[in-house]
């Protein structure tokens, strides 16, 4: 029996083209939107060298040691600037033509001139202050302890740093992966369009095809579990093939857990089934008003899970924790972000948990609500 219902079970939902749609090709599309918006994102934030004129006068060749400041932070891969040494008249052409950001005239003070103000521009000037500022350091403590000339330049050349960075992760920063990892969690919670026409379809008042199965010899509860394996598999298909397409058509990063990866895919589906399935038994209204409840909660949570916008994850985490366990959306985000961040399993094992609680409570409430719905007449 358990065969003959999976089997005509599985052709009639492939033979469904709308949850098809749904469930596989605009996660799919969306990936690729995503990946089109988002792929020049991570090099934006990275740092260039700032491009810096000095005019070449009298005070810039007799100062020598800001000569020299400034060949040092123009020099190696590391550099801050990329210097120019020209006249008065061409660093106010470069400046006009947007060429430099700015341009230094050596003197008594030293003049920082730009045409608008920005964050090229501040680190430009504060190059400037605290070099003024050593500079005047150096000549004060000399004038009180003129023999502590060495001493100085040998602290200068020799200077310590207290502060060590530690990383917590072997993972590289990536700014866009937070997105791609709702996306996938939206994909799982999209999987409750298949768990919805399920209950759906063994509820008599629906649907003709409901009232046929109720009258069929077979225990309701078992014709909802057989059905309910054919549209998880057909699911889980869907999402890994979403999950094939991001990692080697998209080349998203994914981290070195491939089995917790899959793992957490599965439970993420199970979890997105299953609340779909609740809300069709709980709704007992038109499955045009299930659908809008089950889009409208997911968007939602996906929404604060940071799939629109990445900060609104931490703006929930910090001002309102309760609602980031509440959001099975965002547990599962949170699982792959644990996976790909961290190298220890406490955060992940954690997720997973409180999902399989999701998942407890709404198969246990689908269960209650349909196993007591009777029928005075089919």
């Amino acid at each position: 029996m358990f065969m003959h219902v999976f089997t005509y079970r599985l052709k009639c939902l492939l033979r469904d083209y709308q949850s098809i749609f749904w469930t596989l090709l605009f996660p799919l599309i969306m990936a690729t939107f995503f990946n089109m918006a988002f792929s020049n994102l991570n090099s934006a934030e990275a740092f260039n060298p700032i491009n810096v004129a000095v005019v070449n006068n009298e005070e810039y060749l007799q100062d020598g040691s800001f000569k020299t400041a400034l060949e040092k932070a123009s020099t190696g891969d590391g550099r801050l600037f990329n210097l120019s040494v020209v006249s008065a008249e061409e660093a106010d052409q470069m400046l006009r033509d947007n060429i430099i950001d700015g341009y230094i005239i050596a003197g008594r003070p030293i003049k920082l001139v730009v045409s608008k103000s920005g964050l090229n521009q501040n680190i430009i000037k504060s190059f400037i202050d605290n070099y003024i500022h050593t500079v005047s350091v150096f000549g004060t403590i000399l004038s009180k302890a003129p023999g502590k000339l060495q001493d100085l330049l040998n602290d200068i050349n020799n200077r310590v740093n207290y502060v060590k960075e530690v990383s917590t992760t072997s993972a590289e920063p990536d700014n866009i992966i937070l997105y791609f990892y709702s996306l996938i969690a939206m994909s799982c919670f999209y999987g409750g369009f298949l768990g919805m026409r399920e209950v759906s379809d063994i509820q008599a008042n629906i649907s003709p095809v409901a009232a046929r199965i109720n009258t069929a010899p077979v225990h309701k509860l078992k014709t909802y579990l057989y059905s309910s394996a054919a549209s998880i598999i057909i699911h889980l298909a869907e999402m890994y093939i979403l999950l094939a397409y991001l990692i080697f058509i998209l080349k998203v990063d994914f981290g070195s857990k491939t089995a917790y990866v899959l793992l957490t895919t599965f439970i993420g589906s199970i979890a997105g089934f299953s609340f779909g399935a609740f809300i069709s038994a709980l709704v007992k209204k038109s499955e045009g008003l299930k659908v809008g409840i089950i889009i409208s909660v997911t968007m939602l949570c996906c929404f604060l899970a940071g799939m629109m916008n990445q900060d609104m994850k931490y703006v929930i985490s910090k001002n309102a924790p309760v609602l980031s366990y509440l959001n099975p959306v965002n547990l599962l985000t949170d699982a792959f972000y644990s996976l790909y961040y961290y190298d220890t399993y406490t955060r992940f094992f954690t997720n997973i948990v409180m999902l399989a609680a999701f998942i407890a409570v709404f198969c246990s409430g689908t269960y209650l609500i349909i196993r007591r719905r009777k029928y005075a007449s089919l």
